[in-house]
């Protein structure tokens, strides 16, 4: 089977976990649908190709493992959407403006709690299950060369170096990760023990668990699971 195989190195990164009103969680990995949006980000698609997201995240496959262990953090925000500086004023970096609509989450005071993973390295192994567009190689160009600058969860969390490490080949994901030296992470703290997420079907011995990690372009909400293995990691020597 190949597989890409992607390392996230930035100051800071999210990995969306299931947002409940104000608290923004972040999962301890990346999971289908954050892995989604970065491929198709660098595809040069946009919120509104719904069908090729969709599409996208039912094929893809993801394994990854921490290098270095991150360390949590929560951002408090708070913004007042009366300030004169914020009424009549575009939203978006698409070029144009786009008006507020008339619910209750367009005025008064907005509180966000935003949960960020710190000074980590992360190693994901990717792959698509068939021959659709976009295939392995498109993805490949697209990581290498992207439509748009990349982010890691959210646009603040910019990548110190390029994502893409490179094409694999192996039986299973896990198996990628297991033969992959650990990533050189200088001064940061390596995690005594190695550990991984990997889909439920390359097998291991644990208790799969439920993950919601996949959405609905949609809708733009959770839906649904798949199920994975997680626990530490013997690296092949």
């Amino acid at each position: 089977m190949a597989c890409l195989l992607l390392r996230f190195d930035a100051p800071i990164m999210s990995f969306g976990g299931v947002c409940v009103d104000q608290i923004n969680p972040s999962d301890t990995f990346p999971g289908k649908a954050m892995i989604t949006g970065l491929i198709g980000n660098a595809l040069g698609w946009d919120h509104r190709d719904t069908d090729r997201l969709d599409g996208l995240q039912d094929r893809l496959r993801i394994a990854a493992r921490w290098d270095a262990e991150p360390q949590r953090l929560i951002d408090y925000h708070t913004v007042f959407l009366g300030q004169d500086h914020l009424v009549g004023t575009g939203w978006t970096t698409r070029g144009r403006t786009e008006g507020r609509g008339s619910g209750q989450a367009t005025s008064g005071t907005h509180i966000r709690y935003r949960h960020y993973l710190a000074n980590g390295v992360l190693t994901a192994a990717i792959t698509v299950l068939g021959d659709d567009i976009p295939t392995l190689e498109n993805i490949e160009q697209a990581l290498k060369y992207p439509a748009r600058p990349l982010f890691l969860g959210r646009k603040t969390c910019i990548p110190s170096e390029p994502i893409l490490v490179g094409r694999r080949h192996a039986a299973h994901l896990i198996d990628v990760l297991r033969a992959e030296p650990l990533a050189d992470i200088g001064p940061r703290r390596r995690p005594q023990v190695v550990t991984a997420r990997w889909p439920a079907d390359d097998g291991g011995g644990y208790q799969p668990e439920a993950v919601y990690d996949r959405r609905d372009w949609g809708a733009n909400m959770p839906r649904g699971v798949h199920h994975y293995f997680t626990g530490p990691m013997e690296m092949m020597p």
